[in-house]
């Protein structure tokens, strides 16, 4: 059980290196491929732009398929993806590599989260997810800086590494990871959305691109707030992002296991409150070399337990349709993620350098007025629509349909 959790870790290890590990190589590709580097940083925005909007469309597609040959299947498509990527001769075949290694992702990513959750009891949830998304976190501590390091000289390398993990994932759930059970059969689009019919799930899909836009609007910028703080030195950043990095890793630890122990309402609540906390105190932490790594150990911790209660969340309320709702969480944080640098760009124009996280701060208290509103105690799961069809559903998703805070 441990053992396919965190092969299934490794999957999202090797999607979240590829997703940020790009920031670093930017030089390097414009250089290669001779564009600018803005060119090259829209290499960023296609990936999560197409992630945003693939992930709920083929997860409607793939709905009758196997989870073991669509978790085979995605891993394929992503790791030749990016070894299409490193062997691009020009830019725009680039970007369409791109485009292809979204839609592996998009596939591989709810579904693995949707898996976890299938392969462990009902109490410890919280923590499969968490384990899952873990991948997640321990690429931006380990896998970015790795990466970067490895693409220093060519960035090609840094597509091979990728393809490498992806590779080692994929070779490692296919001889561990067992069938599971069918999913629902195949049924028309309308009644594979029905779920977002219900208000509280579009609550809580809204949830996560507005939290993603206040915390991507600053850590995008993060160099730019911080530099009272490094005066400039790419050491000191380094470490700045190091701390961060690791205690992003410590928020998905540390979610999944206050989800399990507090209840998702209690924790989206506690994780909000310290995240607008933090960023109304960025103007002033930013000043200092300690005010900023308080703020770098601060907010990935709660930014990071949030993330984990979301996906428990929207499994909670429909468990028939768990990697349906999950693909439309992934969809809601990609998006939040390329909405963010267009907003932290905008505030910090209307409020200059310094002030501009103050945006990030009243976005963050949205989400906790919503996640307040929109939140139940103990709320009963949506009922799948129809019935019939999405039977056989239930009883796959049977083990992870307890009663739980929204």
């Amino acid at each position: 059980m441990r053992l396919r959790l965190l092969l299934l870790a490794l999957g999202t290890f090797a999607v979240g290196t590829d997703t940020m590990v790009m920031a670093g190589i930017l030089g390097q590709v414009a250089d290669d491929l001779d564009v600018s580097v803005a060119a090259a940083g829209q290499m960023v925005s296609v990936f999560a732009l197409a992630y945003a909007l693939l992930a709920p469309v083929l997860a409607t597609l793939t709905a009758r398929w196997r989870r073991r040959r669509l978790l085979l299947t995605a891993l394929a498509v992503f790791t030749a993806a990016n070894a299409l990527s490193a062997l691009a001769p020009d830019y725009p075949t680039l970007l369409a590599t791109r485009v292809l290694a979204a839609a592996g992702a998009a596939l591989y990513t709810p579904t693995a989260n949707a898996v976890a959750t299938a392969l462990v009891p009902p109490e410890r949830r919280g923590r499969a997810i968490a384990t899952v998304l873990g991948g997640m976190t321990v690429a931006t501590a380990l896998g970015v800086p790795l990466g970067t390091y490895v693409g220093r000289g060519d960035w090609r390398l840094t597509m091979w590494l990728v393809v490498a993990l992806g590779a080692l994932a994929l070779l490692g759930l296919a001889v561990f990871l067992r069938e599971l059970p069918t999913p629902a059969p195949a049924v028309g689009l309308r009644e594979r959305l029905a779920p977002l019919r219900e208000g509280r799930i579009v609550a809580a899909v809204a949830t996560t691109f507005v939290f993603f836009v206040a915390f991507q609007a600053v850590y995008i910028y993060l160099a730019i707030v911080m530099r009272p703080a490094t005066d400039g030195e790419a050491g000191r950043l380094s470490l700045i992002l190091l701390v961060t990095g690791i205690a992003s890793v410590a928020g998905s630890w540390l979610g999944g296991r206050v989800v399990d122990r507090w209840g998702v309402r209690a924790v989206l609540l506690a994780a909000s409150s310290v995240a607008a906390l933090a960023f109304a105190a960025l103007p002033w932490l930013g000043l200092t070399m300690a005010g900023a790594l308080v703020y770098a150990a601060v907010s990935p911790l709660a930014g990071w337990t949030f993330s984990v209660a979301q996906p428990h969340r929207l499994v909670s309320l429909s468990p028939a349709h768990a990697p349906l709702l999950i693909s439309l969480n992934s969809s809601a944080l990609y998006l939040g993620m390329a909405a963010g640098g267009g907003a932290g760009s905008l505030a910090m124009t209307l409020l200059g350098e310094r002030w501009f996280p103050l945006l990030s701060t009243a976005l963050a208290l949205a989400v906790l007025a919503l996640a307040a509103t929109t939140t139940a105690r103990r709320p009963a799961p949506l009922q799948a629509r129809p019935a019939t069809e999405d039977a056989p559903a239930q009883r796959e998703t049977a083990r992870v349909s307890s009663p739980s805070d929204d």
